[in-house]
C-alpha cells in the first residue's frame, strides 16, 4: 500500500519544515508544502486531489461541504488551533474525514495587540516614514496612562490583556453577550453595556470569535459612539467589524484611527481599500505567526498524524 501524501497549505513564510520535527513521518507519509494561497474552490481542489492528510493553517484556505465532496481521498485534515470556523465539521465527519486541532499559543497575539496600539497612538509607522524621507518630528501622539480600554469580548485573550493594559496605568471596561459583572471584576474590569463601552473607550479591542451572531457586531454606529478621538484594534477575525463601515469612518475622521491584523478576505488584495485608508496600522494576519506559535502548531500536526497513521486520532474535533 502506498504512503499516504500529506498537504501542508499556505504556509506563507516557508517555515513548516523548520518549525517541527517531520521524522516520525519519515518512510510512513510523503509529505508536499504549499507556500502560496489558492482562492478559488476549482483552484483548491484540483491541488488536493489524492491527498489522504491535509494541514490547514486556521481559516487561511476554508473547507466547506462542496469542497470537502469533491476530495474523496481525504481521510485527515489537521487544523491549527481547536476552533476553526472555515470547516465543516459535521460534512467532514458525514464523510468519513477526521478531523483534528492543535494547540495555539496566546502570547504572540496578546504581545502584537500592545504592538499595534503603540504604533497606532505613537504614530510609529508616519514617524519613521517620516525620518526615512528626510523629514523629523510629525504629529503628536497620545498617552495610554489614565485613559480607558474598552474589551469586547473579556476570554483569555481578552483578560490577559486586560492585565497589559493595567501595566500601562489604563482604565478597563468590557462587554460580551454572557459577561458577568463579578467575572469581569475578577480581571481588573467594569462591566457595561455595549454602547457605553465604545461611547466611554478610547481605544477598543476585538476578542470574539466569529460566528453568526458576532458578524458585524462592530458597524456604523460602534463607531460613531467610539468618536473623533477613538481608537479600534482588530486582532479577532476581520467580518467582526463592518468593513465598508470602517473604511467610510477612518476617511471621514469618525474614529482617530484602526490598527487592523484580520481581513474580510485574505490575503487581503492588492485594491483593496484599507491599504490606502488613513489613519492605519495594518499587519498581515501575524498574531499567531511567531517561532513559537508555529513550533507548537506544526509539532501537534506532526503529532495528530502520527496518532492518525496508528488509529489512535489525538485532539478530534466535532463540532
Amino acid at each position: 500500500m502506498p504512503a499516504p501524501r500529506i498537504a501542508v497549505l499556505d504556509d506563507y513564510q516557508e517555515a513548516a519544515l523548520g518549525s517541527a520535527d517531520w521524522s516520525p513521518l519519515e518512510g510512513r507519509a510523503d509529505v508536499t508544502v504549499f507556500t502560496d494561497h489558492l482562492a478559488e474552490e476549482d483552484a483548491v481542489a484540483e491541488r488536493l486531489a489524492g491527498f489522504e492528510v491535509v494541514i490547514a493553517m486556521r481559516e487561511r484556505t476554508p473547507f466547506p461541504r462542496s469542497l470537502l465532496v469533491r476530495l474523496p481521498a481525504l481521510r485527515l485534515l489537521v487544523t491549527a488551533g481547536m476552533v476553526n470556523a472555515a470547516i465543516d465539521v459535521a460534512a467532514a465527519r458525514e464523510l468519513g474525514v477526521t478531523v483534528c486541532g492543535t494547540r495555539s499559543g496566546l502570547a504572540g497575539t496578546r504581545e502584537l495587540i500592545w504592538g499595534l496600539v503603540l504604533s497606532l497612538v505613537r504614530d510609529i509607522p508616519a514617524q519613521d516614514a517620516s525620518i526615512r524621507s528626510g523629514g523629523w518630528q510629525r504629529g503628536l501622539g497620545v498617552e495610554l496612562a489614565g485613559r480607558t480600554l474598552g474589551i469586547l469580548g473579556l476570554g483569555r485573550l481578552g483578560s490577559a490583556v486586560a492585565r497589559y493594559a493595567h501595566a500601562f496605568d489604563m482604565n478597563v471596561v468590557a462587554w460580551s453577550e454572557h459577561l458577568t459583572e463579578a467575572a469581569a471584576a475578577e480581571h481588573g474590569a467594569e462591566l457595561v453595556s455595549k454602547r457605553e463601552l465604545f461611547a466611554r473607550s478610547d481605544i477598543v479591542s476585538l476578542h470574539v470569535r466569529l460566528s453568526a451572531r458576532s458578524r458585524g457586531l462592530v458597524g456604523a454606529e460602534e463607531l460613531r459612539l467610539l468618536g473623533p478621538r477613538g481608537y479600534l484594534v482588530n486582532t479577532s477575525r476581520g467580518p467582526v467589524v463592518d468593513e465598508a463601515a470602517l473604511v467610510a469612518a477612518l476617511r471621514e475622521g469618525t474614529i482617530a484611527g484602526a490598527a487592523l491584523d484580520v481581513y474580510d478576505r485574505e490575503p487581503l488584495p492588492a485594491d483593496h481599500p484599507l491599504r490606502s485608508a488613513p489613519r492605519t496600522v495594518l499587519t498581515p494576519h501575524i498574531g499567531y505567526v511567531t517561532r513559537e506559535g508555529l513550533s507548537v502548531i506544526y509539532g501537534e500536526a506532526v503529532e495528530a498524524i502520527v496518532a492518525w497513521l496508528d488509529g489512535a486520532p489525538v485532539r478530534e474535533l466535532t463540532a
